[in-house]
This record gives C-alpha cells, sequence and structure tokens, in this order.
C-alpha cells in the first residue's frame, strides 16, 4: 500500500526542520559542536527562538538531527561506492569504500568531527535514534569480509609463520555477539583482522582530517592512503 500524502502543514513542518538541519550544518562548519545555538540558528532563519523550539526541542535534538543527517550521508555515499564495484571484487569494495569515507572527511570535515572527533561537552547521542545510522558503514565494512569468507576468497586463518597472534580467549564471547548482530559467518580470527582494518581505516582518516601527521610530513596524502588501503586489505585477507 502506497503510503498517505503527507498534508500541507506536514510538509511545511518538514520543510522547516530541513531549513534548521541545514543552517544547524553551516554553523557546525563556523562555529563547532560544542558552540552550537538554536538561537543563532533562528536568527539566521528569520524568526524569534520560541517558534524553532517548536520544531527542535533543544541543542541537544539539533546535535541528534545533525548526527543522524551526517550519518545518513556518509552511509549513502559508501554504499554508492561499494555498489559500483563487481559483487566478487572483494578488495575493489573494500578500497572503494575506504575512499568513499576519506572523500566525505575531507570535503565535510566538521560533520566528521561531529560523529569521529571529540564527545561534545553535555551532550550523550540517544543510542535508539542513532546506533543503526552510525553502524551503517561498519556493516557495509563486514559485510565485505564476510561476503569474502562465504566465497573462500578470504585467508582461512592465522597461520604461527605469519606472525599475527591469535585471537586472546577473553575475546571470545565479544566477536561471538558481534558475528550474531550482524548475522556473520566469519570466523573469529579474521574478524578481529576485520575490526582492526575498520579503527585503522578511520585512524588514518582522523589523522589527515585533523592535521595530526603534521603539516608538510606526506607531501602525497593520496599516495599514502591508498597504501594504507592495500596493507589493511591484505592484512584482513582480501589479497
Amino acid at each position: 500500500m502506497a503510503p498517505a500524502a503527507r498534508t500541507p502543514r506536514e510538509r511545511a513542518r518538514a520543510q522547516t526542520t530541513a531549513d534548521i538541519v541545514r543552517l544547524g550544518r553551516e554553523h557546525l562548519a563556523v562555529h563547532g559542536a560544542a558552540a552550537l545555538s538554536l538561537r543563532a540558528v533562528a536568527r539566521d532563519l528569520g524568526v524569534v527562538s520560541s517558534a524553532v523550539y517548536r520544531y527542535v526541542e533543544n541543542r541537544d535534538e539539533l546535535l541528534t538531527l545533525l548526527l543522524i543527517d551526517a550519518y545518513g550521508e556518509l552511509g549513502d555515499e559508501v554504499d554508492a561506492a561499494v555498489g559500483r564495484v563487481a559483487e566478487a571484487d572483494f578488495m575493489g569494495r573494500f578500497q572503494a569504500l575506504g575512499r568513499a569515507v576519506r572523500g566525505w572527511a575531507i570535503r565535510e570535515p566538521a560533520r566528521y568531527a561531529l560523529l569521529f572527533g571529540s564527545p561534545v561537552p553535555g551532550y550523550r547521542a540517544p543510542a535508539e535514534r542513532t546506533t543503526g545510522p552510525g553502524t551503517r558503514v561498519i556493516f557495509s565494512l563486514m559485510a565485505i569480509f564476510d561476503a569474502a569468507w562465504r566465497a573462500g576468497a578470504l585467508g582461512a586463518g592465522a597461520a604461527p609463520a605469519d606472525g599475527i597472534p591469535a585471537v586472546p580467549g577473553p575475546l571470545a564471547p565479544d566477536l561471538h555477539a558481534i558475528r550474531e548482530e550482524f548475522g556473520l559467518a566469519i570466523p573469529d580470527d579474521l574478524l578481529a583482522r576485520g575490526a582492526l582494518a575498520w579503527t585503522s581505516l578511520f585512524g588514518a582518516v582522523s589523522f589527515e582530517v585533523f592535521g595530526q601527521y603534521g603539516a608538510g610530513t606526506f607531501s602525497a596524502p593520496d599516495a599514502l592512503f591508498e597504501h594504507h588501503l592495500r596493507v589493511l586489505g591484505g592484512l584482513a585477507g582480501l589479497g
């Protein structure tokens, strides 16, 4: 059954909320998350602050909307990039995912910082609203590793000669829970390598976006990131 058409009032409310989020993004880029102000957003919207509070309850609600908006846009870009690569090209899909994350982060540094930078003082994201959008990229990443495992294209596990230690026993319950949550078949050792690839990917992006390498340390950041992707994909067993 087709969804019911929205009333003019509902459409107007949706448009006003979208305008508030758009202005919130602009303020975030200029002032940062900690200085975000609904009053300032209302001023730019051309209304009194009490009018904005009918749509967005407070600053924390605006931050939540901005989180969901940013997670959604990042997830959409990652899904589109991965979807353009052949399903059987697992390394290519991993690299497409990494490039999409980096490209979005460089283009949207303030929004990337909201998602993956320092926590905003006094704000706690509501898990029931942000966990789903916030796990889209890691879900896509683990889906690539799992598909490679199911296709027999992922390494069969760490051999002693490769220098990678066995997964410590106390991690087994956590890895089992992750496997159950995401519906994965991948074994513990390769799942742990996937987690390392995930954190290393975002670590590399964060170092670049936040200038943590130091000015002038790497004159070819694109080449450095591509090298990181190849190393991480190989470490995870993608080839």
